[in-house]
C-alpha cells in the first residue's frame, strides 16, 4: 500500500514525538502500527453518524434515481456491489490515505457531478490493475488506491451518469462510518432497497433485515457450541491448540438459499472469533509469532443464490467481514493484516439450489455443515416454477403438493447426506481435470485391486456425506399439521434424524416497523451421525417472543417433542372409541344463501314468508365472536312455496347460475339442487362445535354446544352426540397442548382439523365412572361460568372470555378444576407406561400423549 514521503514523513514525525521514551516494546510495537500505517492508526476524523438504516434508505434513494434516469438491471446492480465495498474499504484502511474516496467524491469531481460517472468508472478499473500493469501517467488520485483483484471490479461496464442530486447522495454516503456495518445485517437490508420501491421501503424494510441472535440460535448448537466446548478441553496444551486450529481451517459450510450471505458471514466471523481465542491461549502458554498464522479463511464458506444481486453482496460481504476479522484480530495481536490484493473469495453460484447438484458445488468429502434460511413459501402462494422445481425434487414423495417450499431443501439435503454410493459410476463419472489420469493410476495384482479402490473411495465419500451435519430455519409447518407425515414420514424412512430444534418463535428483526414470522429451526443429520440418548437439545418457548429454555431429549420427534419418532397419519375414524367428528355443511352459493342482520331484515320486510326457513347460521368468527347471521335453510321447502317467495327464488336463480358456470365438474352437477347447500352435514340433534381457526394466543380454543336448529359452517367441525364428557376432555389443558403441538397453522392461527388432530388424539383409557362423572360436572361448571359471564353483560363474546388477559378468575378457577379431573383420569395409563403422571409444561403432556398413542396403535416404543 504505497505511502507518499509526505505522509510517510508527517506519520514518522507525529510517531517521534508523541512516543518518546515509551519503552515497552509491546505497547511501542502496537501503536507503530496503529498510528503510522493509515489502516491501522487511530485518527482523529469529523464525527460520522454510524451505519443504519438512514444509510440504506439513501442508498435506496440513489439506487432509485439511477434506475428512473435510465441506468438499471444487472449495470446498476454491480454498480452498488462495488460501492458498498469501496464506502467500507474507504473507512477501514483497505484505501490509502484513508477517506481517498470521500476525496475524490468531494473534491475531484465536479459540483454538478456531471464527470462523477467516469471519475468512479476509472477508479473501478485502477483497483482491477497489479500495480506494475499501470500506467505511469495514472493521475495520483487513482494510482494511491489499491490493486483489490477479487474479480470484483473485472468486468467493464459503462458507469452511470451523475446529476447534482445522485452525487449530493453520494457525498451524504461517503460520510457515514461504513467500518461500523454489520455486513450480515446491511446485506439483506441493501435487498431490500432493490426489491422496493421509495413509497414503501420505509414501512417494509424491517421485514427484510434479520437480527444476528437469531442466526446464533442455529449456529450455535449446530456447530459453535461443540467447537467452544472443544476449544476449552485443548487450551492448555500447545500442541493440541495447533491441531485444534488446523482442525477450523478444514471446516466447510454450505449455505444452498444464501440470500445475502448473512448466515454465511455470522458464521465466518463467530469461527474467526474463536481462532483468535486459540491463538491468545497459544500465546499465553509461551508461543511467539512471526507472521501471525490465520489460517480460517473465506474459501471454506459456500452459497447459492437464485438472485444476482444478493449472490453479488454475498461475495462482498464475506471480504467484508474478513477485513474487520483481520482488524479486530490486529488489535489483539499488534501486528497489521490486510489481505488485500484478494486471493481467497467465498464460492457464491447464482444459481437454483433446488436445481443444482450440491454434491457437484461442494464434494461431500470437503463439506461438514448445511445450513440457512430457505425461502417461506405456503403451497398456495408457490409461483408455477416454484411447484415445478419442488416437484422435482420431490420425485417419489407421496402427497408432496402440500408441502412449504422450504420442504424442497430439506429434502435436498437429506438426498445429499443419505445417497449410497455407486462405486464405480460416480467416481468415474466425476473425476475431474487435474487429478491423476485414469492412466496413470497403478494398481496391485490384477482387477481386484482395481475394484477394491473403487469400493475404497466410495465408501470414503459415503462416510462423508453422513458425517454432514444440517439446519435450517422454517416456517412451523414443517412440524405441523399434514406436512409433517408427508414430509418426516419420508425423511425418517431415509435414516435421517432430528438433533437439535428451537421450537416456534417469532423470528424477529430490530429494524423500525419490524416484522416477524413464526419460525422453528431444526438441525439433522444422517442416522449414523446421531448423538447420544438424553444429548440432543431441545429449546422450547413458554411464548413465541420469549427467551428459549434448553432441555436435554432422548429423542426428537417431527413435532419437535422429546417422544419417539412417530408421525401422525391422516385418518378417517378415531384411534379411540369416542363419536366421530366431521365439518360442517358448506353452501357453496356464492354468498346469496346466506344473511347479515341487515339483509336478514331487508329480506323479511319485502318477503314476510321467508322467516320460517331462515336459520342462524354459526361459523367460528361467528361463534368465537358472536356475530349474528343467517342462511337461507330451504330443505324439504315445497316448490310451490319456494316460487311463491319470489325475492328467495331470485337468489336460488344466482345460486344456480354460479354452480352451473363453475370449472369444477362437481360444483355444476350441484347446480342441479340450487336451494341447497352444496355439503349438508347438519346433525338432528344438540352437537358439540369446534372452530376450524382459533387464535394462537388462547389457552383454551373456545368451543361450545348449540341445537340443532343453528347450522354449522364448514369453517366449523361438530361431534355429534357429543356429551359434557367430551367437552371436558377437549376444553382440557391435555388436549389444547395436543392442539398446540400438532395442528396446523393458518398464518399463525391454529388449524383444528379432524384426521390429524382428534383422530389421532389419544383419549384417557377406561376412566372409571367416578372420573367421567367428575369431568362431566366440572365441564358443566366451566359453561356455568360462561353463562354467568354472557348474563352480566350482553356484549361479552368467547373471544373476550378467553383472551389470556382477559380470563374471568371463575373462568380461569373452572378450567383449572376441570384440568385436575381430567389429568387424574390420565393418570392410570401414565402409570401403565412407567411415566410420571404430573405434568408442568406441554411438552411434557404431549410427550405423555405420544407414548400414550403409540400404545393405543400398537407401535413399537
Amino acid at each position: 500500500m504505497p505511502l507518499t514521503w509526505s505522509e510517510i514523513r508527517t506519520n514518522a514525525q507525529r510517531f517521534a514525538h508523541d512516543w518518546a521514551g515509551v519503552s515497552s516494546e509491546r505497547a511501542e510495537a502496537q501503536t507503530f502500527w496503529n498510528e503510522f500505517f493509515a489502516g491501522y492508526r487511530r485518527q482523529k476524523v469529523r464525527e460520522q453518524d454510524p451505519i443504519n438504516v438512514e444509510a440504506v434508505q439513501k442508498m435506496g434513494d440513489l439506487h432509485d434515481l439511477l434506475k428512473r434516469d435510465g441506468y438499471d438491471g444487472h449495470a446498476l446492480e454491480v454498480f452498488l456491489v462495488r460501492l458498498l465495498f469501496s464506502l467500507f474499504a474507504d473507512d477501514t484502511g483497505i484505501f490509502q490515505p484513508k477517506d481517498a474516496l470521500q476525496d475524490l467524491v468531494e473534491n475531484h469531481a465536479q459540483e454538478d457531478g456531471a464527470d462523477l460517472g467516469d471519475q468512479l468508472g476509472r477508479l473501478f478499473v485502477v483497483l482491477n490493475q497489479p500495480y506494475d500493469k499501470r500506467q505511469k501517467s495514472t493521475p495520483e488520485i487513482f494510482a494511491a488506491f489499491p490493486y483489490v483483484n477479487g474479480r470484483l471490479f473485472e468486468e467493464r461496464l459503462d458507469p452511470p451518469v451523475f446529476s447534482k442530486e445522485m452525487c449530493g447522495l453520494l457525498i451524504d454516503l461517503c460520510g457515514m462510518n461504513w467500518g461500523m456495518i454489520s455486513p450480515a445485517i446491511f446485506g439483506a437490508m441493501l435487498q431490500a432497497v432493490i426489491e422496493l420501491d421509495a413509497r414503501d421501503r420505509r414501512r417494509q424494510l424491517g421485514a427484510h433485515y434479520t437480527g444476528e441472535a437469531n442466526i446464533l440460535k442455529l449456529i450455535g448448537p449446530l456447530f459453535m457450541d461443540e467447537l467452544r466446548a472443544e476449544f476449552e478441553q485443548v487450551k492448555a496444551n500447545k500442541n493440541l491448540l495447533f491441531e485444534f486450529q488446523k482442525k477450523l481451517a478444514r471446516l466447510t459450510f454450505l449455505d444452498p438459499a444464501c440470500g445475502c450471505g448473512n448466515f454465511l458471514v455470522i458464521s465466518y466471523r463467530e469461527l474467526r472469533r474463536l481462532e483468535i481465542d486459540v491463538l491468545q491461549a497459544a500465546e499465553k502458554l509461551g508461543q511467539r509469532w512471526g507472521a501471525l498464522p490465520i489460517a480460517v479463511d473465506v474459501d471454506q464458506f459456500y452459497g447459492i443464490e437464485i438472485e444476482e444481486f444478493p449472490a453479488q453482496v454475498a461475495q462482498v460481504a464475506m471480504w467484508l467481514t474478513d477485513h474487520q476479522m483481520n482488524i479486530e484480530a490486529s488489535e489483539v495481536f499488534g501486528e497489521p493484516i490486510l489481505r488485500i490484493p484478494l486471493v481467497k473469495s467465498a464460492h457464491i453460484r447464482h444459481g437454483n439450489a433446488l436445481q443444482l447438484d450440491w454434491a457437484e458445488f461442494v464434494p461431500p468429502t470437503r463439506l461438514n455443515y448445511i445450513l440457512g434460511n430457505p425461502p417461506f413459501v405456503g403451497k398456495q402462494h408457490q409461483t408455477p416454477e416454484q411447484k415445478a422445481d419442488l416437484a422435482q425434487v420431490c420425485t417419489g414423495i407421496h402427497g408432496a403438493g402440500v408441502l412449504d417450499f422450504v420442504a424442497g431443501w430439506y429434502v435436498k439435503a437429506a438426498r445429499y447426506v443419505t445417497a449410497e454410493i455407486n462405486p464405480f459410476g460416480q467416481i468415474v463419472e466425476r473425476a475431474a481435470p487435474g487429478r491423476k489420469k485414469f492412466k496413470d493410476v497403478r494398481f496391485g495384482k490384477g482387477e481386484h485391486a482395481m475394484h477394491d479402490m473403487f469400493l475404497d473411495a466410495a465408501e470414503v465419500e459415503q462416510q462423508a456425506r453422513r458425517a454432514v451435519r444440517c439446519a435450517f430455519v422454517s416456517t412451523n409447518s414443517i412440524t405441523q399439521g399434514e406436512q409433517v407425515g408427508v414430509l418426516w414420514g419420508w425423511l425418517l424412512n431415509q435414516g435421517i434424524r432430528i438433533r437439535f430444534a428451537h421450537r416456534t418463535f417469532k423470528w424477529m428483526n430490530e429494524a423500525p416497523g419490524r416484522a416477524a414470522v413464526h419460525c422453528v429451526i431444526v438441525g439433522f443429520g444422517a442416522q449414523s451421525n446421531n448423538v447420544p440418548s438424553r444429548q440432543r437439545r431441545l429449546f422450547e418457548y413458554e411464548t413465541p417472543d420469549g427467551e428459549p429454555h434448553e432441555v436435554k431429549a432422548a429423542s426428537i420427534n417431527p413435532y419437535l417433542v422429546d417422544a419417539a419418532e412417530t408421525v401422525l397419519p391422516s385418518r378417517r375414524q378415531p384411534i379411540s372409541p369416542v363419536p366421530p367428528i366431521v365439518f360442517g355443511s358448506m353452501p357453496n352459493d356464492g354468498g346469496n344463501l346466506l344473511l347479515s342482520d341487515a339483509e336478514k331484515r331487508e329480506l323479511l320486510r319485502t318477503e314476510p314468508a321467508a322467516e320460517k326457513w331462515i336459520r342462524p347460521f354459526m361459523g367460528a368468527d361467528e361463534f368465537i365472536n358472536r356475530v349474528p347471521r343467517w342462511c337461507l335453510w330451504l330443505v324439504d321447502c315445497p316448490a310451490a312455496e319456494l316460487k311463491a317467495m319470489s325475492a328467495v327464488a331470485a337468489r336460488v336463480t344466482a345460486v344456480k347460475q354460479l354452480r352451473a358456470a363453475s370449472s369444477r365438474p362437481t360444483t355444476r352437477e350441484l347446480a342441479a339442487t340450487p336451494s341447497l347447500f352444496g355439503e349438508i352435514r347438519q346433525p338432528g340433534g344438540p352437537y358439540l362445535l369446534i372452530p376450524s381457526v382459533s387464535s394462537e394466543r388462547r389457552r383454551f380454543i373456545p368451543i361450545g354446544f348449540l341445537g340443532a336448529d343453528t347450522i354449522a359452517s364448514n369453517a366449523t367441525l361438530i361431534v355429534p352426540d357429543a356429551t359434557p364428557f367430551h367437552f371436558g376432555i377437549l376444553t382440557s389443558t391435555m388436549h389444547n397442548s395436543w392442539v398446540r403441538y400438532v395442528a396446523g397453522r393458518l398464518e399463525s392461527r391454529y388449524r383444528y382439523s379432524a384426521q390429524i388432530v382428534y383422530n389421532n388424539f389419544p383419549w384417557p383409557t377406561a376412566p372409571t365412572e367416578k372420573q367421567t362423572a367428575d369431568i362431566a360436572a366440572y365441564a358443566q361448571a366451566v359453561l356455568d361460568a360462561r353463562a354467568a359471564e354472557f348474563a352480566r353483560d350482553a356484549a361479552t363474546t368467547l373471544a373476550t372470555l378467553y383472551d389470556p388477559d382477559l380470563m374471568p378468575p371463575t373462568l380461569v378457577k373452572a378450567h383449572r378444576e376441570l384440568d385436575r379431573a381430567v389429568d387424574a383420569a390420565y393418570a392410570a395409563s401414565a402409570h401403565a407406561l412407567g411415566v410420571k403422571a404430573k405434568w408442568a409444561t406441554d411438552g411434557e403432556r404431549v410427550a405423555f400423549l405420544f407414548a400414550l398413542y403409540q400404545r393405543l396403535t400398537n407401535l413399537p416404543q
